[in-house]
């Protein structure tokens, strides 16, 4: 990224700009709308009180094709729908003036210039990429009407091991991508850098049942130091060369795209005497999918064991049992 440059912005600049179409409020990292309509009253209710709000954050693009300027809103995006919506007049909100809650269109005039002429901070991200996107927004976007267990452990921790899940989920944001592994919605909410989180801790620790409040306690006890950064990074970025070095397409659309079921596979990998080839790891994906679907379609109900099926294919994927059973029907394939 080359640069972030802040400067003020209307409300009726922003407006304008939605108006042409020219600002994206609903990129694919973005969370859904969830402010319920309290959270809103209260933002419209500090833009009326000229009260500080947090600064927008928008990646500024050119598309050279139309010769226009794009902005996309990295951070922000709910309270530009508030102030959207409230100009639409969706609901009321207080206003000093007046002793109960007002639309837009129960303000004077004056008053209506007031809140149209509000200055809002925005920070342009000039020249960034989707993973300094991804980055920043992970560390900027901290609340949230209701916080996912990984967004929990990304407002409550700020160090050493937090720092290296969420580089190492971000350096591989286009495998995620690419190969379906996460959609972009579960890349909003962080689960790929649970996935991550999840796996270093297999990957020190053994493989165990996943437990939220374990891979909490884990943040905290590595939030100073993480001391075995230096050794697992080496053996993520072999383990997923291996996995980077099949064939095209190879894992997009198998069962091994599904998130637990590629983390035994990497644990397995990581935990062979010596490295498979890329033929023997595309035969192992293949097979084992191609045995999944003939059971799921009844072409041969026999191919697996019933537990087998279940575990590579079953409701909840992280207990323990399914990832043992997973994990010893991979390791046949490399003996």
């Amino acid at each position: 990224m080359e640069r972030v440059d802040y400067e003020s912005l209307l409300i009726q600049d922003i407006l304008n700009s939605h108006e042409r179409k020219e600002l994206d409020i609903s990129p694919w990292y973005q969370r859904r709308a969830v402010w319920t309509p309290p959270q809103k009253a209260y933002l419209i209710n500090t833009v009326h009180e000229k009260k500080p709000v947090p600064s927008i954050y928008i990646r500024h693009k050119i598309d050279l094709e139309s010769e226009k300027s794009l902005k996309e809103v990295v951070d922000g995006q709910q309270r530009i729908r508030c102030v959207l919506e409230y100009r639409q007049g969706d609901f009321a909100a207080r206003h000093p003036a007046h002793d109960r809650p007002v639309k837009y269109e129960q303000l004077t005039k004056n008053e209506r210039i007031a809140f149209l002429q509000t200055a809002l901070s925005v920070g342009y991200l000039v020249g960034a990429s989707d993973r300094d996107v991804i980055e920043i927004f992970a560390r900027i976007n901290t609340v949230a009407k209701t916080l996912n267990p990984q967004e929990k452990r990304n407002a409550a921790f700020s160090g050493a091991f937090k720092q290296f899940a969420l580089a190492e989920a971000v350096e591989r944001l286009p495998f995620w991508r690419e190969n379906t592994i996460f959609t972009d919605n579960d890349i909003s909410r962080m689960i790929e850098v649970q996935f991550v989180s999840d796996l270093v801790m297999n990957l020190i620790e053994g493989l165990q049942d996943f437990s939220a409040s374990h891979l909490t306690t884990y943040y905290s006890k590595n939030d100073i130091q993480f001391a075995p950064e230096s050794d697992i990074k080496k053996r993520l970025d072999r383990l997923f060369s291996q996995i980077l070095a099949l064939p095209s397409g190879t894992l997009k659309g198998t069962v091994f795209a599904r998130p637990q079921v590629l983390f035994n596979l990497l644990l397995v990998l990581d935990g062979l005497a010596k490295t498979p080839s890329v033929n023997a790891i595309q035969k192992c994906i293949e097979d084992i999918d191609s045995r999944v679907e003939a059971v799921r379609s009844g072409e041969n109900r026999s191919a697996l064991t019933p537990d087998v099926y279940e575990a590579f294919t079953g409701g909840n994927m992280h207990r323990i049992r399914s990832r043992r059973v997973r994990r010893d029907t991979i390791k046949k394939y490399f003996r």
